[in-house]
């Protein structure tokens, strides 16, 4: 957890203040867009391995073990060789459709290739350590690794010790590089031999990698495709705008990030042992606090933004729809609290898959509609509404199927909470620097929603660490 929120941390100076004052706009433009097209294309040229790996391990035997790591190894290539030589053959072609608006991004086709090979082959050797249990060196390099690489990069950039040509590649070669070193890793904690007498399960295996690359591929989509859009339909500087506001809102995800970690192997069990009763408990424990976290950070987001935005170059200006938006889906996320972990434990996963994808294209036909009638605002809504769209769908799945809601009466008691300190805290302001307004303001929003959520008892384990901390009992 201190990991993912140093990385955090790292990155959001990046995206925030080096990204903005280094870069021109149309160059962060095109390093965000050959990121995000990069991911976009992860989950394909990973072939679902990454996901299959950490499912299946457990099931072989000894003897099948080799044969099972070497399956992983070579699976990724049935999809990496053909998008390779598409590529090159059709070279041109694609790089005139993804360069329509934008020609500068033509050049940079290969990179975008080697980047998506990059990050597939990152997954596949993370998830190799995983398989051992061994996690922690993985999350270093998957969450502040790179960003500390483009940290320098760009102190490099600044300094005019590097060219913005040689500042591409070298992004590029960092994230083959932080590759190269999961590899060694993944070998030192578990070093196989190559053995291609493959499982007796292979088709098993096989086929749920290919549902695998569709649920990531759809992820995936419902995450990046705004970007990549946008390109594809405005000026590649509107990208970098967009870019900023984005990872601004994506502040609010991180504590489901961190209680993920803990509920998706209690989720498992649960549902293996049938224990349908905890696992209703564990749905709404898990909505509830990390609504009480996504809720908090989200008013300290939209309140503090203008100031926020005045530390920024003038020309990002003006993202706080963009914020707003996005910043509603990812509450709405942390709402539902564990359905992930249900609905991917569970034996439904498949018709989940599916809708996840049908639900990227409709993000994909959103984005078409929105983008040249809003700009990045528009790109902001398309998302807003395909990910509302797809909790709903999931949360009346888990109805159906399961019989419960993630909500109660503390659900409505932090809405409400939220909603009178939004409206309360909306027109203050102070005449002071932005960083200390920033300061001041949140102090004093955190102080009074702590202080409701203890004095009215909303939430068992919110009130229960508040009264360690207060070395206190937790009221009845």
């Amino acid at each position: 957890m201190v990991i993912t929120y140093l990385g955090f941390a790292i990155g959001a100076m990046n995206t925030l203040f080096l990204y903005t004052y280094i870069l021109e706009p149309r160059y962060y433009g095109l390093v965000t867009f050959i990121l995000a097209t990069g991911a976009i294309l992860m989950p394909l040229m990973a072939f679902g391995v990454h996901n299959t790996l950490i499912r299946f391990y457990s099931a072989q035997s000894e003897q099948e073990k080799d044969g099972f790591l070497t399956l992983m190894l070579v699976s990724p290539l049935l999809t990496i060789i053909p998008l390779a030589g598409v590529t090159w053959i059709f070279y041109d072609g694609i790089g005139n459709f993804i360069s329509k608006e934008n020609p500068i991004v033509k050049n940079y086709l290969w990179y975008i290739f080697l980047v998506g090979l990059a990050l597939a082959y990152f997954e596949v050797y993370y998830s190799w350590s995983k398989a051992q249990l061994k996690s922690v060196f993985g999350n270093f390099m998957k969450e502040v690794f790179a960003r500390m690489g483009v940290s320098l990069l760009l102190g490099l950039l600044y300094f005019q010790s590097i060219t913005l040509d040689v500042f591409f590649k070298a992004l590029v070669g960092l994230y083959l590089f932080r590759t190269v070193l999961m590899q060694l890793y993944a070998y030192s904690v578990h070093k196989r031999k190559l053995d291609f007498k493959f499982p007796k399960d292979t088709k098993n295996i096989l086929t749920y990698s290919f549902l695998i690359i569709l649920g990531g591929s759809a992820a995936v989509l419902l995450l990046e495709i705004d970007k990549f859009m946008i390109n594809q339909l405005t000026a590649l500087e509107n990208v970098a705008f967009y870019g900023v506001g984005v990872y601004i809102a994506t502040v609010i995800i991180v504590p489901s990030r961190a209680m993920h970690q803990i509920t998706y192997p209690l989720t498992a069990e649960l549902l293996n042992s049938s224990n349908f009763f905890e696992l209703e408990l564990l749905y709404k424990r898990s909505s509830l606090t990390l609504f009480i976290a996504a809720g908090l950070l989200f008013l300290l987001i939209i309140l503090n933004l203008e100031e926020l935005y005045k530390l920024l170059p003038e020309a990002y200006w003006g993202g706080f729809a963009v914020v707003f938006l996005i910043g509603l889906a990812k509450v709405f996320d942390s709402l539902l609290g564990n359905i992930n972990s249900i609905l991917y434990n569970s034996k439904y996963y498949k018709t989940i898959l599916l809708l996840g994808l049908l639900l990227a294209l409709t993000t994909i036909l959103l984005n078409l509609w929105l983008i040249p009638i809003l700009g990045i605002e528009g790109a902001a809504l398309a998302t807003c509404i395909a990910i509302f769209l797809f909790n709903i769908i999931k949360m009346v799945f888990v109805k159906l199927k399961f019989g419960f809601l993630p909500f109660g009466k503390g659900t409505f008691k932090i809405f409400a909470t939220l909603v009178v300190l939004g409206f309360l805290f909306w027109p203050l302001s102070f005449p002071f620097h932005p960083v200390f307004n920033i300061t001041l303001k949140s102090v004093m929003l955190f102080l009074m929603y702590v202080g409701i959520l203890y004095r009215f008892d909303i939430s068992e384990d919110v009130s229960g660490l508040i009264s360690r901390l207060l070395q206190r009992k937790t009221p009845r």
